[in-house]
């Protein structure tokens, strides 16, 4: 079956997460290269990206800490500038090859509206796994998002840079997926073997999605 609707993660994906994970290093008050190296020795190890936070402050809890920073004026944040630079060029391409376009990841309800903000007139749909109240990996998100998609799983590309929240739970509900290289958990996961081997498609930049699905379109038909 051909593809006719592609659906984006959100982090590393879209937005460019340097700044946001800049700004919890300074919440914490720890240098910004600390807080980075950490988070990358936890994405080598596999392991969930919120036991980075653990050793600087025990016991961190994300949804409180996300609250005081609201409470304090910090409240996560992003905007125009932290689009990666192919992201609007890329929707645009898609939308007039005539795909049916959605955003769908692991994202609060502040995050969801300012997605909404962002993106309202360029996508068909923006859903958070708050909105939904299921988060990826979990089957449930990608049953809620084959739910919302009008066109059969098949046909659906879902793209991210995460080979265990992105590819593999995707290719499980029965979509092709594509992983894009960029931020640090593709950088990290890029030559491993399920990264090599799972995606429909593996491309440097969103702008390679439109010709190759145009090509893996012709193949099918």
């Amino acid at each position: 079956m051909t593809i006719r609707a592609v659906v984006f993660d959100v982090g590393e994906c879209l937005v460019d997460e340097t700044r946001e994970y800049g700004t919890w290093a300074d919440w914490l008050g720890i240098p910004r290269h600390t807080f980075a190296a950490m988070f990358g020795a936890v994405i080598a190890q596999g392991r969930d990206y919120r036991e980075v936070f653990e050793p600087f402050k025990p016991g961190f809890d994300l949804a409180a800490e996300r609250e005081a920073r609201a409470a304090a004026g910090k409240p996560e944040w992003f905007g125009e500038d932290d689009l990666y630079a192919d992201v609007r060029p890329a929707l645009a391409q898609l939308r007039a090859d005539g795909l049916w376009l959605g955003i769908a990841g692991n994202q609060t309800v502040r995050a969801g509206g300012l997605l909404r903000d962002l993106f309202t007139k360029d996508v068909d749909l923006i859903g958070t796994s708050d909105d939904w109240g299921a988060s990826k990996p979990d089957p449930e998100f990608f049953e809620r998002v084959a739910a919302v998609v009008p066109v059969e799983p098949s046909e659906i590309l879902y793209v991210g840079d995460r080979v265990d929240n992105d590819l593999r739970p995707g290719a499980a509900a029965g979509m092709r997926t594509a992983l894009v290289r960029r931020g640090p958990w593709a950088t990290i996961q890029w030559d491993t073997p399920e990264a090599l081997s799972l995606p429909t498609f593996r491309v440097e930049s969103l702008a390679e999605l439109s010709p190759r699905i145009a090509e893996f379109n012709r193949r099918e038909n």
